[in-house]
């Protein structure tokens, strides 16, 4: 039995319904941590190798990288394993749903670098990972734009100790040879169109008739941005999540709805409403 939604929310998503409008999606963590997968900003997104603690701004960025590939891809390995350890929940396969039922008028931007969407089914031409994907590595030195499926079987499971030479020397671009590089947007990097979709994700924002931010905390620029424009163009959003955060904010700001709870739980009840 899907959960009751407020009034209010349910004459919104008929509105939307009922005038065929555009749905924009936006998600952050929240909805993988539904599946297991740690956050990087919970008490649980560090990494510990030996007595030393390592916390995602040590180890994200392309400074890091510089100073210890080695290191820096055996975190991204161990992460790949706790990656393709979970799998789809409720909340995933109800953005599926929606995305198979409307079509063209769906689109999903992602901060989560996962898979989880499109394992789940969403449809790769209208899901934008605007923080890259962990299933793919590309050249460090950028000799092509070209993304290379990670090799297979290449998970970590033990945070301990070091990177094997055997698995480090299959981290190569498959054009130049030399060492390659997670696809994943580091900290100390930028937007852009290439891999990250900056204009495409605001354009996305600028069109869209309804947001709705999924378990994020607005705490990266790109996201924030999608949440401001929506604001500013007076279009609802709707924030789904656990906890408060700045998209509730913009949630009460834009006229929208807040939704306090596990997209899980939620979201079957907010799709069947939209279609």
């Amino acid at each position: 039995m899907l959960p009751q939604l407020d009034p209010d929310l349910v004459a919104t998503l008929a509105d939307i319904r009922g005038r065929e409008g555009s749905v924009l999606v936006l998600t952050g963590a929240g909805i993988s941590a539904e599946s297991g997968i740690p956050t990087f900003r919970g008490p649980e997104g560090y990494w510990t190798v030996g007595s030393k603690h390592y916390y995602p701004e040590d180890l994200a960025t392309q400074a890091a990288f510089a100073r210890d590939p080695r290191l820096v891809w055996h975190w991204y390995l161990y992460r790949l394993g706790s990656c393709h350890g979970a799998q789809p929940n409720p909340g995933h396969l109800a953005l599926v749903e929606l995305d198979r039922a409307i079509g063209a008028r769906f689109s999903l931007v992602t901060q989560n670098v996962d898979g989880l969407h499109l394992r789940a089914g969403n449809t790769r031409e209208r899901t934008f990972e605007i923080h890259g994907n962990i299933d793919y590595m590309r050249c460090a030195t950028s000799c092509t734009a070209e993304l290379h499926r990670m090799p297979s079987g290449i998970e970590v499971r033990d945070c301990d100790g070091t990177l094997s030479d055997a698995i480090f020397e299959q981290l190569r671009c498959p054009r130049c040879q030399g060492l390659a590089r997670p696809h994943v947007l580091w900290f100390d990097e930028y937007y852009d169109d290439i891999y990250f979709y900056w204009s495409q994700s605001v354009a996305l924002a600028n069109e869209c008739d309804v947001c709705i931010a999924i378990g994020t905390s607005g705490a990266t620029n790109l996201p924030s941005r999608i949440g401001e424009i929506v604001v500013n163009r007076g279009v609802p959003l709707i924030d789904v999540n656990p906890i408060d955060g700045p998209f509730g904010e913009f949630a009460e700001r834009s006229g929208g709805h807040v939704v306090r709870g596990p997209a899980g739980q939620w979201l079957p009840a907010i799709v069947a409403g939209l279609v």
